[in-house]
């Protein structure tokens, strides 16, 4: 298409372009009244031109955009189901939008709020209840999503929340999951109101059952899968107790012979994270990680308190890991706890004695999870007492600090603590 132009002289006007030349005047008898009506009415006609002009160019410049679109999520729905159907194991349902809102009844039951979005409760096509969770806003063209269902959608064991299905339609991506009807590890840990209260061999049982999913997911699969974000928000509990790990949207897949893997950027929870993903020079990045993240938990279900407390009385007390070490050290194995029996009590000295070994800053001085397991399950008076850990560098004796030489390789390292020896 060509371009129109409107060109006044005094009285007179022109209208080219097009393949056509119009002529016309101003002064017909009724002045200059007649030529305003036709210069309103060329401008009309250019106005109607280049309107055409873009209804006819929308398509042109529209479906590049669609295409790419449409590419980009053809692309994850093809990363998601040729992994999955690279296994011989159970592939999860894909479900349409409608299923998603069928099964939630249209949202109503909210189950749980976070950082990735809502957790409803669904009743499943089967008959059976689950949980849907929705992505608010998928990141990295879907990465975290993609990694969940990739991650969690081909492997199944008894301590590991099984993927029932997912949904991917346009920007609505949502994951369906077995329903856990006693919810998440953490508000028994921290006894929040209306909470049945666990007694401590339950919390051991289910600290054995959490080592053995994670154990699973660093050995029992063909590929390693680092969690990156063990902690008790993360760990379901179903109708008996029975502990299951969940949330893989951090989790990373390497193969089983790299002990050491690559990581562009920290990641996981603050409380959580193992030192090494924010210092160089302490050790590689390995499954030790979440050894790490998962001795942290067991401290907290063996004090049921957060290890980072700076509300409590004694000052002390305020990084718990650090306060309950010279506790120990000094032979007051008793912790303060009352109605405390002998069997409870060394439970809990077996799970204080393990979680210190599971915190060591230098990823080499940690156990494998194996070893953890293997702890946990033998006798309490055959284990021996690691070297303690501390909160701030700045407590850390000198030499050690130098040997270290720790240096922040992220930018949130001046919101974590690090672990050291003595």
């Amino acid at each position: 298409m060509g371009t129109l132009d409107l060109v006044f002289t005094g009285s007179k006007f022109w209208i080219i372009g097009g393949g056509i030349e119009f002529k016309g005047s101003s002064k017909d008898g009724r002045g200059d009244v007649f030529g305003q009506d036709i210069r309103i009415a060329a401008i009309m006609g250019i106005g109607l031109f280049l309107m055409a002009r873009c209804i006819f160019m929308a398509p042109i410049l529209i479906l590049p955009v669609l295409y790419k679109w449409r590419r980009r999520h053809l692309s994850m729905y093809n990363t998601i189901e040729e992994f999955l159907h690279g296994e011989n194991n159970f592939v999860p349902i894909r479900y349409s939008y409608s299923d998603i809102k069928k099964m939630s009844n249209k949202f109503k039951d909210k189950l749980g709020e976070g950082g990735y979005g809502c957790v409803f409760k669904a009743k499943l096509r089967s008959g059976r209840y689950g949980a849907i969770k929705m992505l608010d806003k998928p990141k990295a063209n879907g990465e975290e999503f993609i990694s969940e269902v990739a991650t969690i959608g081909r492997i199944r064991h008894v301590n590991v929340v099984q993927l029932i299905g997912y949904c991917v339609e346009g920007s609505k991506c949502a994951l369906v999951y077995d329903f856990m009807s006693n919810g998440s590890l953490d508000k028994y840990i921290y006894s929040k109101e209306g909470s049945i209260p666990l007694s401590y061999k339950q919390m051991y049982e289910i600290s054995l059952g959490v080592a053995q999913g994670i154990k699973y997911l660093h050995q029992g699969c063909d590929m390693q899968i680092l969690h990156f974000d063990i902690k008790p928000h993360n760990i379901l509990l179903d109708q008996n107790f029975i502990p299951k790990v969940s949330d893989f949207g951090l989790a990373k897949l390497y193969p089983t012979d790299n002990s050491i893997v690559s990581l562009t950027a920290a990641r996981g929870t603050m409380g959580y994270i193992a030192p090494e993903l924010f210092y160089k020079n302490i050790g590689g990045v390995s499954n030790k990680a979440d050894v790490y993240s998962f001795g942290m938990l067991l401290m907290e279900m063996a004090s049921k308190r957060k290890n980072l407390n700076a509300t409590v009385e004694n000052s002390s007390q305020i990084y718990f890991p650090s306060w309950v070490y010279d506790q120990y050290n000094q032979g007051k194995d008793h912790l303060d706890m009352v109605d405390v029996t002998e069997e409870e009590r060394l439970i809990i000295k077996k799970m204080i004695i393990t979680a210190l070994w599971c915190i060591q800053m230098k990823p080499s001085d940690r156990p494998s999870m194996n070893e953890v397991i293997e702890m946990l399950g033998g006798n309490v008076e055959c284990l021996q007492m690691p070297n303690k850990p501390f909160l701030h560098s700045q407590e850390m004796p000198v030499g050690d600090l130098q040997d270290t030489n720790l240096h922040p390789t992220g930018s949130h390292a001046e919101l974590t603590w690090t672990l050291s020896a003595r």
